[in-house]
């Protein structure tokens, strides 16, 4: 493994112990694949006896899992060619074994487009309502109430988180049909994307407030928005792996909320997993939340 991971850094190996411990490690979405050498693999290729290795892929990446069989499939064939020594047994194979259905690209498409669909209405309204509402004085009217800062903000992130789960869903439930997703209405796995759906909205809506706290001119977010769309949709990984990324583009995927969306989005709908597998993302989406809400509340002026 250690010529697998020089050069390129295609593979980044990690050693286990049990193999069971692996493939759950797989199917969280923790590993890509999982590689299997037999114990008596150095005995068949001394013996020429078929000697064989398995990779059980996550081939929900076909971008990864081909990376991965081409990088692996290479290694095995150079380990049988005769270098020095003539009684190396020619051409030991590798079998790849892929955990799920074949995942056409449309389906790799479907959780980046429900994140966007959840952004589109987050923009509209996350940011332009309360711009607007500003410029038509009409902010006047709720900032003379008795309410906090926090209880205002609130109001308008849950007001907003309800309309954009309102059309995450819509997308979810069609797109799920359109796409061919198995079984898409199961109640367990709808109960789970809706939650990430809520978290989803909730987070990029609190994101919004805090970047359109402070701004008056109504023109500014409709400047924002495009730029802040390329911004966070790219690096997600929703059209094409993190794994190829620069390295410059992969920190601004570690910060980017629509990362953990996309690949939470990514363990429900292609490989049906349950909520240990996407713990990570809906930690981060919480955290983000508090933290974008709380930064929102400290800028928020409740004056002209």
């Amino acid at each position: 493994m250690a010529a697998a991971s020089s050069g390129a850094r295609t593979i980044d190996p990690i050693d286990y112990a049990d193999q069971g411990e692996a493939l759950t490690d797989l199917r969280n979405g923790r590993v890509n694949g999982v590689l299997t050498i037999p114990p008596d693999f150095s005995r068949r290729v001394l013996a020429k006896n078929e000697p064989r290795v398995a990779l059980i892929a996550d081939n929900t990446d076909n971008f990864v899992s081909v990376a991965m069989a081409s990088t692996l499939g290479g290694l095995v064939s150079s380990y049988g060619q005769p270098v020095q020594v003539a009684r190396l047994a020619p051409q030991p194979a590798l079998d790849v074994v892929e955990v799920y259905p074949y995942v056409p690209y449309v389906q790799y498409l479907l959780p980046g487009s429900v994140v966007m669909s959840i952004f589109m209405m987050v923009m509209i309204g996350g940011g332009i309502i309360f711009i607007d509402d500003k410029a038509r004085g009409l902010h006047e009217g709720y900032l003379v109430t008795p309410i906090t800062k926090f209880q205002l903000i609130a109001g308008f992130n849950v007001s907003g988180t309800i309309k954009a789960v309102i059309a995450g869903m819509f997308l979810l439930v069609i797109g799920s049909f359109i796409a061919g997703i198995p079984s898409p209405l199961e109640p367990l796995r709808m109960f789970r994307l809706f939650t990430v759906v809520v978290i989803t909205a909730f987070a990029l809506i609190s994101l919004m407030f805090l970047l359109m706290v402070r701004v008056s001119d109504p023109l500014l977010p409709r400047a924002v928005f495009g730029v802040l769309n390329t911004l966070l949709y790219f690096p997600s990984g929703a059209v094409y792996p993190q794994q190829g990324f620069p390295g410059w583009m992969q920190v601004i995927a570690i910060a980017d909320p629509f990362t953990y969306s996309v690949h939470a989005f990514k363990c429900l709908l292609l490989k049906n997993t349950g909520f240990e597998a996407i713990t990570y993302d809906l930690g981060f989406l919480v955290i983000f939340s508090l933290v974008a809400m709380s930064a929102a509340t400290k800028l928020f002026k409740r004056t002209l």
